[in-house]
């Protein structure tokens, strides 16, 4: 019972973190009808950019730095991408972010190199053990973190005009030019918001029991893809659920691998997938995911 109550703990934890990643995905999507591939690459930089400069500022400053450069080149893919290829369709700007991907990445791999990079978290490798469970302070951490940064996204969504704006305009682009709108603002402010999201979300990942940062750490944002498309790629609601749910999934074929060493090694990596795919069959949109629907 412990080992199972550890486990779901830690599912729910490693759920939380990829909310903020899957949240990135559904912003951006919901302001620019793009699915942003670069996502991973992103993330990497804004924890690169914590993990080389807590030491000089500290730790709070250099998560304010990471996440500063992570929304930057968000928001420079963004509008790099909108003046370059003007009045392109959607898939095209989504092509273009896997070769964004493809470079950065590179970029980041030639610094990094086979290293695993401190981030300079306090929480360190702390457990606190309540009722025989034993939970890291990390995970702990990324949990309180991600509750109050989702909840503050989910309040600009219903209160600000930049949330009102991207509802709008996510419900029809046309009317909400038409109600002076500012298109390119309203997508810029959400693709700079993803990629800050994806940064906080690089420090958590890199905690332990993590060894630590590395080239590869940018690769677990596809864990969080099908947390997007599991909840809906139009719903934030979704992402949220659908995170919880590939948190889980994979939490459990981890700790009970070896009795599911039936279905052969690494489970785990593999068990976001399927979980979207069995979903998909009996929702093709998702858990929240909104139908289009046309007329005749």
């Amino acid at each position: 019972m412990t080992k199972f109550a550890e486990t779901v703990l830690n599912g729910l934890a490693l759920g939380s973190v990829y909310a903020l990643i899957a949240l990135g995905f559904v912003v951006v999507f919901k302001a620019s009808g793009v699915m942003n591939f670069a996502h991973g690459s992103i993330l990497l930089l804004g924890g690169w950019t914590v993990a080389t400069t807590h030491q000089a500022v500290g730790f709070p400053l250099a998560v304010l730095l990471g996440a500063l450069a992570a929304g930057a080149a968000a928001g420079l893919l963004h509008t790099l991408a909108a003046r370059g290829l003007r009045g392109a369709e959607a898939h095209a700007l989504t092509i273009l972010t896997i070769g964004v991907d493809l470079l950065l990445v590179t970029a980041l791999d030639q610094r990094i190199g086979a290293d695993f990079l401190s981030t300079g978290d306090p929480w360190g490798d702390a457990v606190t053990r309540v009722g025989g469970v034993a939970v890291t302070h990390a995970r702990l951490a990324g949990i309180v973190v991600s509750v109050v940064l989702i909840g503050g996204v989910f309040a600009l969504f219903r209160r600000s005009r930049w949330g009102l704006s991207m509802r709008a305009a996510a419900a029809d682009q046309e009317a909400a030019v038409l109600m002076g709108i500012r298109l390119h603002r309203v997508r810029l402010a959400a693709w700079c918001l993803a990629g800050a999201l994806a940064a906080v979300a690089a420090v958590f990942l890199a905690a332990f029991p993590a060894p630590g940062l590395d080239r590869t750490t940018g690769q677990i944002a596809l864990a969080a893809f099908p947390a997007a498309i599991l909840g809906g790629m139009d719903s934030a609601v979704g992402a949220l659920a659908g995170s919880l749910v590939i948190g889980l999934s994979s939490a459990l074929a981890a700790g009970y691998q070896e009795q599911l060493s039936g279905l052969g090694t690494g489970l785990a990596e593999v068990a976001p997938y399927l979980v979207m795919l069995l979903v998909l069959l009996v929702r093709p949109n998702g858990l929240f995911g909104s139908k289009e629907l046309s007329r005749v």
